[in-house]
């Protein structure tokens, strides 16, 4: 029995041999599509998604939600069989009410559950995840895991570019007037994820510029050191795989993995 177990959320969108590999136990984001509740990741996967979204006529969305109280609870349980304590990592308090609800759950579990706002989203947090599951594998108590999260965390930094800005204005994320600028420049904001704060850092016009840009921001942020990639993408892997060989070109990458932007 381990000292420690890691859960988290498929919105960290940690690639799935990773989370087998290391016995990270994900509580899934609801989709409600046509009708119908899909556990994201069990149900309905983010290619799928992507797919049904492009098809449709009138570019549907489909409806999201945090995980319930008893689906997290459920996950818990199923954790807390093999482990002292649990540790339950998620994306940032300010993005997702998803924090508030593993709250809700530790409550309701008789096993000492540890839950950590990240306080950023995507692979920033499944990079403090992946670190985390790493050290509990080593024995490692509660205490050190979660200083080790936080850690990884406090550096991490998501850089995401957004050729389709009305599928954000559609689920929310971003206000109309945005997304109707975007759409009438032809423009492809690059946003950054950090510290609690999502924000445009610049407006290139177009998809190849703000490839570029972002390679070039990534370049400067890395210094020549080693450093940790996730390449992420919402249905277009062969362009996903041409940045993830430009990115292994330009830094020293000590692990660089390619995954699926899961849309939740």
């Amino acid at each position: 029995m381990q000292k420690v177990a890691v859960v988290t959320d498929s919105a960290s969108n940690l690639p799935a041999e990773l989370v087998q590999r290391h016995h990270i136990f994900i509580v899934p984001v609801l989709l409600y599509l046509d009708g119908r509740e899909l556990r994201d990741g069990v149900d309905i996967t983010a290619g799928e998604i992507y797919r049904y979204m492009t098809a449709s006529i009138n570019n549907h969305l489909p409806k999201t939600a945090s995980p319930s109280v008893g689906e997290f609870i459920r996950v818990y349980h199923i954790a807390a069989q093999n482990a002292e304590e649990i540790v339950s990592i998620h994306l940032s308090a300010n993005l997702s009410a998803i924090y508030q609800v593993a709250n809700l759950a530790k409550e309701q579990v008789p096993v000492k559950v540890h839950v950590v706002d990240t306080h950023t989203a995507a692979m920033g947090c499944g990079f403090a995840v992946l670190e985390a599951a790493r050290l509990a594998e080593q024995g490692a108590d509660a205490e050190a895991v979660i200083r080790r999260a936080r850690e990884i965390a406090g550096k991490a930094r998501v850089i995401a570019m957004l050729p389709r800005l009305d599928y954000l204005q559609k689920g929310g994320h971003v206000p109309a007037v945005a997304a109707l600028a975007g759409s009438a420049l032809k423009i492809c904001p690059i946003l950054t994820v950090a510290h609690d704060q999502a924000r445009v850092v610049e407006l290139p016009r177009t998809q190849e510029r703000a490839v570029r840009r972002i390679l070039e921001m990534l370049e400067r942020d890395a210094k020549d050191r080693p450093v940790h990639v996730a390449v992420m993408h919402a249905g277009v892997p062969e362009q996903a795989e041409e940045l993830r060989r430009e990115v292994a070109e330009r830094v020293q990458c000590v692990e660089l993995f390619t995954t699926e932007f899961t849309p939740v």
